[in-house]
């Protein structure tokens, strides 16, 4: 099939590569030029394991192109793929002005050949048919179904879940576009759903509302097991294993980030005032996150009291997960303030984030440039993003590089015992 992507962020560029990998041929557009220039040279503008070989090799086999013209893109295929941000607006309520923006370019391209356009940004339920007035406002004669087909890719290993997704939801109004994507996504799965467009609309935000309340959940009952001095692995574990929990995001810390589980709850629960439904459960799981990064500070004050000003504290990972650069709503953003505020010196390290983070960190911050330097001399080690790199250090040579033996475990990654037995002083998130 011929396929058009606009928008190359992490969904567009991500899918629109594993739909060439897959024989088709698509055209990924962004307004940005030079953007478009280092994909045209094979730069990859974001970081993502494994993408920029996909890249390269179906630029080769010329099945992937890159393109700031939209028109053409539209004219030369098939199905046209919307997959522009949809950012947190100041009331919670998700942006769409970029969304809309592109229905109306494209209704401005499209002729009289039928063509199947696809939301794949997270929109609010009801956006497709907003998309689909947009177009036919600038196109009252245009031959279009507009269908929804959420994106549910973890940045970090977005390229393999392109290729092994639990499901495929694809949301349409009539057989002859339900039956097309069916076609184009049945290489990757048997698991496709095919529903309304408000429904898959309404699934994209159902599941990322559900996977942050099981976190703030979670983080609850570590803030309690602190208290009583129960070990959160260990409840978490006897969680896991009934079958009607299941074991995923279970691992307590310091909260979710990253562009997706902020914006969309608070997008649906916007979505729902709007219907003057007042979610509870949601703004109790924002309210949690919210506060959770704070455990470090407090475990921080409590070991060392009023005597903090002057200390130096290292801090490991600045992006909100491993195998990113995506600085977007990190726990590092509000921890080192706080740290600051104290009178704390900080020195930071991250091995891929590091240029993202450095406009978004106030001056004061040191951003070093290797494990080795993050470590040396400081008098606490604050564990933030659980990067493979620094839990490959022994307890043996954290305490050869250190001025004190401390360590604050935000993701309950590192060996807790071991670090014991070399004296360290450890804690973690409802592991006291």
């Amino acid at each position: 099939m011929k396929l058009a992507v606009i928008g190359t962020g992490y969904v567009g560029l991500v899918s629109g590569t594993g739909f060439s990998e897959l024989g088709n041929d698509v055209i990924c557009v962004d307004k940005i030029k030079e953007k478009i220039e280092q994909l045209n040279n094979n730069q990859i503008p974001i970081y993502e394991p494994g993408l920029e070989e996909l890249v390269r090799k179906n630029r080769e086999a010329g099945r992937l192109s890159f393109t700031t013209d939209l028109k053409a893109a539209v004219k030369a295929s098939d199905l046209v793929f919307i997959a522009v941000g949809t950012p947190e607006s100041p009331s919670g309520a998700a942006d769409l002005s970029y969304v809309y923006g592109v229905a109306e370019e494209i209704g401005e391209a499209l002729d009289h050949k039928y063509k199947v356009i696809v939301v794949k940004s997270t929109v609010p339920v009801g956006t497709s048919e907003e998309v689909e007035r947009r177009i036919l406002m600038k196109n009252p004669d245009a031959n279009i179904d507009v269908c929804s087909v959420p994106e549910f890719l973890r940045e970090g290993s977005a390229v393999h879940d392109t290729f092994h997704p639990d499901r495929i939801v694809i949301g349409a109004r009539t057989e002859k576009a339900a039956n097309l994507l069916v076609e184009l996504h049945s290489p990757l799965t048997d698991k496709i759903i095919t529903t309304d467009p408000r429904s898959s609309e309404m699934i994209k935000y159902a599941s990322n509302a559900f996977l942050a309340t099981k976190i703030s959940f979670i983080n609850e009952m570590a803030n309690i097991c602190d208290a009583y001095e129960a070990d959160i692995q260990a409840v978490a574990k006897g969680m896991g294993l009934d079958h009607r929990i299941g074991p995923k995001f279970l691992n307590a810390g310091i909260g979710y980030g990253g562009s997706c589980f902020p914006k969309d709850v608070k997008a649906l629960k916007h979505l729902a005032e709007e219907k003057n439904y007042h979610s509870k459960i949601l703004q109790a799981v924002i309210n949690v996150n919210d506060k959770q990064s704070d455990r470090m500070i407090e475990h921080f004050d409590d070991i060392f009291g009023d005597k903090v000003e002057g200390l130096t504290v290292g801090m490991l990972g600045l992006a909100f997960k491993p195998n990113t650069d995506d600085m977007r709503e990190a726990p590092s953003l509000k921890i080192i303030p706080k740290l600051l505020e104290r009178g704390v010196h900080v020195k930071a390290y991250d091995p891929i984030a590091r240029d993202n983070a450095q406009s978004l960190l106030p001056q004061e911050v040191k951003i070093v440039g290797s494990l080795t330097e993050a470590i040396q001399d400081v008098d606490a080690l604050f564990l933030v993003t659980e990067w493979e790199e620094f839990l490959s250090l022994s307890p043996a040579e954290l305490k050869a590089l250190m001025k004190q033996q401390v360590v604050i475990d935000g993701r309950n990654a590192f060996d807790r015992d071991a670090l014991k037995q070399e004296g360290f002083i450890y804690r973690g998130i409802g592991r006291k």
